[in-house]
């Protein structure tokens, strides 16, 4: 069977699944991305990672600010859409929309429905501690990522993991899973839908900058998936020994001071202590600096060399 499909999404996440599109065989008539927006120092106006892979891809890119006016909508339904996928889009999609595709609307989700519905599902995640997260692939409905899951997959969360780099095994995950319906789609077959659990629902909010100031005080591992979840954005900030730092890096040592204290500092380490254990931090970035080594940051400093933790 042939099927028509419109792919609508904006960061980097989504790429992997625009590639599966493309691979699958299906007809994508045209991409929906966010419009261009400023970046870098000269504030120079920067087009999506989905509009770039679309246009090598030579599929037709539409960025509306908005899918909720009569004429963004007419567009649209004159694409004449069998299914339109949506992920990471970022823009609100009304009932009108959702109701021109004859399949709907599917949605990849970087979460294990319904826990951490909303806009930072992989930071939330990471930040709370769990043990595992995961990918669906689910039916859209209005509710916010309210419809029944399709397909599931599912990933540890390592020790390691930061947002970036959970993001971009779930990126993946995602257009496996999208591959997999696109599959059976084609061949005539609906992916079963199950209904999401009423019970565990958690929303994740979207972040806010005054997250990422670190509090000492706070025990070593809450602080060390801070700075975990807020990489790359928008990065953990600390003041240690009276500079403002942002911490890109660190891992969690057994030993302990006053919450705040530079404790250890040497060519490879500099440990601070929290309110229960300490962090080694791994790589630092001073105001207006580039992101550097522990290493190169406390040969700037010499007075916080210490005796090892």
């Amino acid at each position: 069977m042939s099927l028509r499909v419109i792919f609508a999404g904006t960061p980097e996440f989504a790429v992997p699944c625009l590639d599966a599109v493309i691979a699958s065989g299906v007809d994508c008539v045209a991409v929906y991305t966010q419009p261009d927006r400023p970046a870098g120092r000269g504030r120079t106006l920067q087009p999506s990672p989905i509009k770039v892979r679309a246009g090598a891809a030579h599929i037709p890119v539409l960025q509306p600010p908005s899918l909720k006016d009569a004429l963004a909508e007419d567009d649209l339904a004159a694409l004449a859409p069998d299914l339109l996928i949506v992920v990471a889009y970022g823009l609100i999609l009304p009932r009108a929309v959702l109701a021109l595709p004859r399949y709907g609307g599917w949605n990849v989700h970087g979460s294990i429905l319904p826990r951490w519905r909303g806009a930072a599902p992989i930071q939330r995640a990471i930040l709370a501690g769990d043990a595992q997260t995961g990918v669906d692939l689910m039916q859209m409905e209005l509710g916010l990522d309210t419809g029944p899951v399709l397909l599931e997959a599912r990933t540890p969360i390592g020790t390691t993991d930061t947002s970036e780099s959970l993001s971009a095994r779930l990126s993946q995950m995602g257009a496996e899973l999208l591959r997999e319906g696109l599959d059976m789609l084609l061949r005539g077959q609906l992916p079963t839908a199950r209904a999401q659990d009423t019970e565990g629902v958690v929303y994740a909010h979207k972040l806010d900058k005054a997250e990422a100031q670190l509090d000492w005080s706070e025990p070593a591992v809450v602080i060390d998936r801070k700075i975990r979840a807020f990489q790359p954005w928008p990065v953990a900030q600390a003041t240690i020994a009276g500079e403002s730092l942002r911490i890109h890096a660190a891992e969690i040592i057994d030993a302990r001071g006053v919450p705040g204290d530079v404790i250890a500092g040497t060519r490879s380490r500099l440990c601070v202590a929290c309110g229960e254990g300490a962090l080694a931090l791994l790589r630092v970035q001073r105001a207006g600096g580039r992101v550097m080594d522990v290493a190169d940051y406390v040969n700037a400093r010499p007075e916080l060399k210490r005796p090892t933790a």
